[in-house]
């Protein structure tokens, strides 16, 4: 690039806004006025030792060059806000050049309107066909806002950029898009140009994009860390390298961390992906997504180096731009630490033979086909070694229903225990992915498999009547006779407006639910089942034939293990008996652990917001639906009956029943500790010759079972001053005010508020939650 004539700018005149222009024989001053003004100049370049100076406060000031000059800086340009710099013929920011501004520095090639400029809007517009660069070698800072560099064929930065408490964007298009963010990146290419993003120099900001949209990027820089993010107390620190139909090529090393010190976000998006010897991302999170890729010598190196400074990596390929979107590791892998590797495919993925990825610490692994759930029959290839003998992480292999899974080596650690609560049962395990309510339904002919949902599930087709001509019927998973024995991984997906409603005549044990039965060795975890409307009706006796049936929105009964799942909707039933009906589970003979149930259960028998009768183990669980029961129904706010366990556990829904209800469980035969309850729980004056009214705040009924010390009830919301309908008492001191249900010194020292114990006391609430809530 030519330099520009004249030490420094030209022919400098407000077309909008007001200042004053003052020159002074090295210098020029420019004392605005008004909060944004226009200037345009014949020429804007700074000689080495020459001072440009914007008294702008915190304002904005656009600098629009008309002549046939490229700009020059080689002095020292400041300015106490933000300044543009808008020349088609091209910038460059000489080795000697100081650019430092308050606000936000832009230089562009690209042209931007006065109109939107001066109206201060939240977006700009910036658009040209000129070829010129925009090049710095010099050094740009801003104290309080941005820098951008942007161009439609080139953008350079060789020489040093820094933005602490902002963003630093370089980037190529024809047509761009500027926007205001407080956390997260600002200038986004709406019309690619085929441009190129170079950086060689040092970056470091908040947060920092690179971006050429159909063009290539280059972090070309060698040893050492040339661009890094550090983050804000509002902003994430965040690395942006995208060149969508393009080529990114990393050789430096790249950092991004947070306020605080923990890592940030790196995430790299490109048609084509290229690393050199000294390629690597120190941060928490690497993302990588492109069309189709093989992870080479190169391409391993890179990964190795980043997963092992404790970076997880996560490479996705998207089958876009018609590639087919799989994935192939033809080079080992080996990292030591807790970093974690996620190779997702949009097709397939396979790994060569003689290939190995092992992992020496804590590392996970996922190895994922058909990652986009469109059930395309991606399937997972392994020809060579996947090594976790010497690591406590687990691995993942998941694959289409209707592909191929060959599991290859596969080594485990022997001593290797589940994390607590994850509810899983091996180190490694193959998935099949579930990506439709066909292939949800399809799981009846494997109860014996391992399932995993790649994607959320719409189950509105689901309409079960007894006479339907429409609709799916779908039959539940599993039953008493081939009960569902493996596991189900809703991967954080939820199934939604999965409905039933049908009329049952007797025909002995039924289990109704997504899953009829559950068991011993059945695992379900990390599901949701959303806006259900479960409706059913049935005689309990007909011909004196006994009828039992168990309805829950997840399960009808629970003979496994059930972890971190939760309801919501409506569960309801018409009957005249006992019939078991909860929000998640109707009979629990098993453990249900961290989940929860906020669906009504509407009338039936033993009806509980989680679980209609319970003989085997809640923990840390709770509901907060309603259950209203107008028969003669046995309602509790967590559990209808019973003769379990119940630990670290709660219930705020409103309990409603003819003649008995309790705010935690309508009758107690088992054990209940470090629990409480806080819905209301009306009395009703309904008498009969055999019935009276029995109402409590925790239970209906004691029945033999056991109330532990550490159990309370919010006397006032509950509207109940007694803990039991009963003989059987807590005393009332465990009947706690509102006022006191809010404070953590309420409860006993068995109840744990320190910053790893089972409860927390969030600001301002009425009553505690379990700690794990926060994290989901």
């Amino acid at each position: 690039m030519a330099h520009a004539a004249g030490p420094l700018p030209q022919g400098g005149a407000f077309v909008r806004g007001q200042g004053v222009i003052s020159s002074g024989t090295h210098s020029l001053t420019i004392d605005q006025t008004s909060s944004r003004g226009v200037i345009d100049w014949h020429s804007f370049s700074i000689g080495n030792g020459n001072t440009v100076a914007f008294n702008n406060g915190s304002g904005a000031t656009l600098n629009r060059v008309t002549g046939g000059d490229p700009s020059s800086i080689l002095g020292k340009l400041t300015a106490t806000g933000s300044l543009y710099l808008i020349n088609p013929q091209g910038i460059l920011v000489g080795p000697s050049g100081v650019v430092s501004t308050g606000g936000r520095f832009v230089a562009s090639a690209l042209d931007i309107c006065n109109d939107a400029f001066m109206n201060g809007g939240d977006a700009l517009t910036l658009s040209g066909k000129s070829d010129a660069s925009v090049i710095n070698l010099g050094r740009l800072s801003s104290s309080g806002g941005d820098v951008f560099l942007i161009a439609r064929q080139a953008v350079v930065n060789a020489g040093t950029v820094r933005a602490p408490s902002g963003t630093v964007e370089l980037a190529a298009g024809e047509t761009v898009l500027l926007q205001d963010s407080a956390n997260s990146r600002q200038v986004f290419v709406q019309a690619g140009s085929h441009g190129t993003v170079v950086n060689e120099g040092r970056i470091k900001a908040a947060q920092v994009s690179l971006q050429a949209a159909d063009g290539n990027v280059y972090a070309l820089a060698g040893s050492g860390t040339r661009i890094r993010a550090t983050g804000t107390a509002t902003r994430d620190g965040h690395v942006w390298l995208i060149a969508d139909s393009g080529l990114v090529r990393q050789q430096g090393k790249i950092a991004a961390t947070d306020a605080d010190g923990s890592g940030g976000t790196v995430d790299t998006q490109a048609a084509q992906l290229a690393f050199g010897r000294h390629a690597a991302v120190h941060a928490g999170q690497w993302n990588l997504s492109t069309p189709a890729f093989t992870i080479d010598d190169a391409a391993a190196r890179t990964l190795q180096r980043s997963l092992s400074a404790g970076t997880s990596v996560d490479v996705t390929t998207t089958g876009g731009n018609g590639a087919t979107g799989d994935l192939g590791i033809a080079s080992s892998l080996r990292w030591q630490g807790p970093a974690s590797l996620t190779l997702a495919a949009y097709r397939n993925v396979s790994v060569t033979s003689g290939t190995t990825i092992a992992n020496d610490g804590a590392g996970n692994l996922t190895l994922g086909a058909d990652a986009m759930g469109v059930d395309n029959g991606g399937s997972v290839s392994n020809l060579g070694t996947v090594d976790w003998s010497k690591s406590a992480g687990i691995v993942s292999l998941f694959y289409d229903m209707n592909g191929r899974y060959s599991p290859g080596t596969l080594l485990g650690n022997a001593s290797w225990t589940a994390p607590a609560y994850s509810g899983l049962v091996t180190q490694i395990t193959g998935y099949k992915l579930v990506n439709s309510l066909t292939d949800l339904q399809n799981i009846s002919f494997d109860l014996a498999g391992n399932y995993a949902l790649g994607k959320d599930i719409d189950a509105s087709a689901t309409i079960l009547t007894s006479n339907s001509s429409s609709g799916v019927d779908f039959i539940p998973l599993g039953s008493a006779a081939t009960p569902f024995t493996g596991q189900f991984d809703g991967m954080g997906h939820v199934i939604d407006q999965f409905s039933q409603n049908e009329i049952y005549s007797p025909s002995g044990t039924k289990a109704i639910g997504l899953f009829g039965e559950i068991g011993t060795a059945g695992v379900v975890r990390n599901v949701g089942i959303t806006n259900t409307a479960f409706y059913e009706g049935q005689d309990d006796i007909l011909d004196n034939v006994p009828i039992v049936i168990t309805f829950g929105i997840l399960a009808g009964r629970n003979r496994g293990l059930i972890t971190y799942a939760y309801t919501s909707g409506y569960r309801g039933a018409t009957h005249y008996g006992n019939a078991p009906i909860g929000g998640l589970v109707g009979t629990n003979d098993g453990l249900i652990e961290r989940s929860s149930s906020s669906a009504t259960v509407g009338d039936a028998g033993d009806a509980g917001g989680l679980v209609g009768a319970n003989l085997g183990w809640i923990v840390q669980s709770f509901a907060t639906g309603q259950v209203v029961t107008q028969t003669f129904g046995s309602p509790g706010g967590l559990v209808g009956v019973n003769s379990g366990t119940v630990s670290q556990s709660y219930a705020t829904g409103y309990v409603l029943g003819l003649s008995a209800a309790g705010g935690l469980a309508f009758a107690n035969s088992g054990l209940i500790e470090q629990s409480f309850a806080s819905g209301d729980v009306p009395t009703r004056s309904y008498q009969g010759p055999f019935f009276h009214p029995i109402f409590g705040g925790i239970v209906a009924f004691g029945a033999g079972g056991t109330l532990a010390s550490n159990v309370y009830w919010d006397k006032e919301t509950t509207t109940q001053t007694a803990s039991t309908g009963d003989v059987s008492q807590l005393p009332a001191s465990n009947g706690l005010t509102t006022a006191q249900m809010g404070k953590p010194s309420s409860f006993d020292a068995s109840w744990d508020f320190s910053p790893t114990g089972v409860w927390v006391m969030p600001a301002g609430a009425t009553h505690p939650i379990l700690r794990w809530q926060l994290a989901r």
